[in-house]
């Protein structure tokens, strides 16, 4: 008989029926902890066989474009999970059970494997470079500046600052200007960008460097840096800065990428960092899930790392015009307002 899930969040009574027509009726059904979405995750086990079960509700979630994304990997070599069974209109899917080996578990007790870790992570990243550009939209300006926007909506106004918000735009319209005329010259107009690439989003499968991907289900066709950004400045792990370098040296020796990559790298770290300060003030205030606080130092600081770079000079001079001096040396710490 199949194992409940608490009473505050049942499973999903419609997924019994899937699950026997996908031929796994009567397993044993473990919840997963979930994450900052509506998704939840079930590992699915019978007669030592083992799957994962993806409950994406409608109207909240949508696994079409998980599906699209897996396919797309799948085809390309990259080990996305296999797809054994799907239901979109019920936002069901039977996925390929990838085991326990999360990187960033692996990592905190096997510290010495962190160079042989993250440069197969590395390596994933430069082949996606290389991979012809996914079924997905573009990573747009418009996309870049309305996640940029969610540090002042959220973070600013959690703090009742009164910022220019104008300027704001301004700033990031100027400082994303080489992003996308690198986005815009390479063939496809970009490479996939899973925008999600991070240490509790990989998982070890056969040694330290066959690796599988989790949480695509956002990609976009954009600019090669950004996934090298969100697992080199992990906003849940911290990597140290030599690390990072070395990382980076790797992955431009296997993608020939030039000087000017440096920069765009630095100005899409300072873009999503900013992004994610926004979205983790957003959890906690509208969410209640107020344990993303605690992640806001880490990410501020690596903002402020970015922010130094001369490529970031607009939106800096606009943060120092903009944000109390006490903000930033506490590494953006959030009271709620």
């Amino acid at each position: 008989m199949s194992t409940p899930v608490s009473s505050s969040r049942p499973f999903p009574p419609h997924a019994r029926a899937f699950l026997d027509a996908a031929g796994w009726g009567g397993a044993v059904i473990e919840p997963l902890p979930g994450d900052a979405s509506f998704r939840r995750y079930f590992r699915i086990l019978r007669g030592g066989a083992s799957a994962m079960l993806m409950d994406a509700p409608p109207p909240h979630e949508d696994p079409r474009p998980f599906l699209r994304a897996a396919h797309y990997l799948a085809d390309h070599g990259f080990r996305a999970p296999a797809i054994l069974a799907e239901d979109a209109a019920q936002g069901l899917v039977l996925l390929e059970d990838f085991g326990h080996r999360r990187m960033r578990d692996h990592l905190d007790v096997a510290g010495d494997d962190e160079g042989a870790v993250y440069k197969g992570a590395v390596d994933v990243l430069a082949r996606l470079a290389k991979a012809p550009a996914g079924p997905f939209d573009p990573y747009d300006l418009n996309t870049y500046l309305r996640e940029a926007k969610l540090f002042t909506e959220w973070f600013c106004v959690a703090h009742g600052l009164a910022v220019d918000d104008d300027g704001f735009e301004a700033a990031w319209r100027e400082v994303l200007a080489p992003v996308l005329d690198t986005q815009a010259g390479l063939p496809g107009g970009g490479v996939t960008v899973l925008r999600d690439y991070h240490a509790e989003n990989v998982m070890l499968l056969d040694g330290l460097t066959e690796q599988g991907l989790l949480d695509f289900q956002d990609a976009l066709v954009g600019h090669p840096a950004y996934d090298l950004v969100s697992l080199l400045q992990d906003a849940r792990r911290d990597v140290a800065p030599e690390l990072e370098a070395e990382m980076l040296d790797h992955y431009r020796a296997q993608t020939g990428a030039g000087e000017n990559f440096l920069s765009d790298y630095a100005i899409l770290g300072a873009q999503r960092n900013a992004k994610i300060v926004g979205i983790f003030v957003r959890l906690s205030r509208r969410d209640g899930k107020h344990h993303y606080l605690d992640l806001i130092p880490r990410v501020w600081a690596l903002m402020e790392r970015d922010l130094a770079h001369p490529a970031l000079e607009p939106v800096t001079r606009w943060m120092e015009a903009n944000i109390p001096g006490h903000l930033r040396s506490a590494g953006g710490a959030t009271q709620e307002a």
